[in-house]
């Protein structure tokens, strides 16, 4: 593992107090980690420093191709003080895999561990504590190469950021609006929709405004190719409680493996709750809308943990989800997952893993 080298910010940064705002991703900490990769080098000098703008070449690739990755995790203190992390290990798999989409060199896991923890550890006072908060982790790579040409870059940076956030969702764990977007798509198979990339968000962009001027929180997505099967919401992966069992569309190469998708089918099963992971129409959720079996919707991911849905929005039919409450599986999915998080619930999967 290669040593990581840590120069002190001199002049810190007010830290929020209780009562502060914290508007997601507006607010950063004081330092940021930064690990160099050169062709025939590998990835080198793994560093901490105070946190500052970057400086690239006008002509840096990620500017012009999109050679890029980034990753999103959170850190939690718990009421005994300890600082836990959610999964990490699932992260950084899935950084790896979008890497090797995108012809992105490797992270070594322990390197990317180790950078995380060590940079947490720096700057743990940041770490909120006020129920709903935390602190968001924001790992990614740049291509750097000054040149124009459609090849994968030779240089690279990996970089994390850090920034204490409240709700993701203004409005919290009340049920959020979902519109279906019917005219743009975001990905197709054999794309890079199952990589966590800027590529895939942008493209979302339209739909998005759109979307919030009708004022929806956030897109739900259609298959790409037929425009006729359900895949994820633009910032979460999505589920349905559909006459009692839980179904969420298939991973099929366009769609973003979520952690907290994998956790939240973890804790179905062990709860006895029967669960799809399969191809679910609009048609069959229109159906399932007007007939009354659609129990639940909920979305789940890192930024938001669970957000229930409230509204679905297809065309020009509006349906409202449990009378626009939440209902019980999502209550207890939060519940559960932040519960583990900050060390309320007993850890029985091994889950979270210590920062000392």
């Amino acid at each position: 593992m290669l040593e990581i080298k840590i120069e002190k910010n001199k002049n810190p940064k007010p830290i929020p107090g209780p009562e502060d705002p914290l508007v997601f991703g507006t607010i950063f900490t004081d330092h940021m980690y930064v690990m160099d990769y050169t062709e025939g080098k590998g990835w080198h000098d793994p560093r901490i420093i105070p946190y500052q703008p970057l400086v690239l070449e006008p002509s840096a690739m990620v500017f012009h191709y999109g050679q890029e990755m980034f990753e999103g995790l959170k850190a939690y203190k718990t009421e005994d003080g300890r600082i836990l992390l959610f999964r990490p290990d699932k992260n950084i798999e899935r950084a790896n895999n979008s890497n090797h989409r995108l012809m992105i060199p490797k992270i070594d896991p322990d390197d990317f561990l180790n950078g995380i923890k060590t940079l947490v550890k720096v700057d743990q006072d940041w770490i909120p504590t006020k129920p709903g908060t935390s602190l968001y982790i924001r790992p990614f790579v740049i291509a750097t190469d000054p040149f124009l040409g459609v090849r994968p870059s030779s240089t690279y940076k990996f970089i994390i950021i850090l920034s204490p956030v409240g709700a993701y969702y203004p409005e919290g764990l009340n049920p959020v609006k979902i519109w279906i977007e019917d005219e743009y798509v975001r990905a197709v198979r054999g794309g890079i929709g199952e990589a966590k990339t800027g590529g895939n968000y942008v493209a979302s962009l339209a739909a998005q405004v759109k979307a919030h001027e009708e004022g929806y929180s956030q897109v739900l997505w259609l298959d790409g190719v037929e425009r006729k099967y359900i895949e994820e919401v633009g910032a979460m992966n999505i589920f349905f409680k559909i006459n009692g069992t839980v179904v969420t569309p298939m991973l099929n190469g366009s769609i973003l493996p979520g952690v907290t998708r994998d956790t939240c089918i973890a804790l179905c099963k062990e709860w006895g709750l029967p669960v799809e992971e399969r191809r679910i129409s609009v048609d069959e959720l229109v159906e399932a809308a007007k007939n009354g079996t659609l129990e639940e919707v909920w979305g789940s991911g890192t930024a938001a943990v669970i957000s229930p849905v409230g509204h679905l929005r297809y065309e020009n039919d509006v349906f409202e989800i449990k009378d626009g409450t939440i209902g019980a599986v999502s209550q207890k999915l939060y519940d559960t997952v932040t519960g583990i998080q900050l060390g309320k619930l007993e850890d029985t999967h091994h889950w979270t893993v210590e920062v000392r």
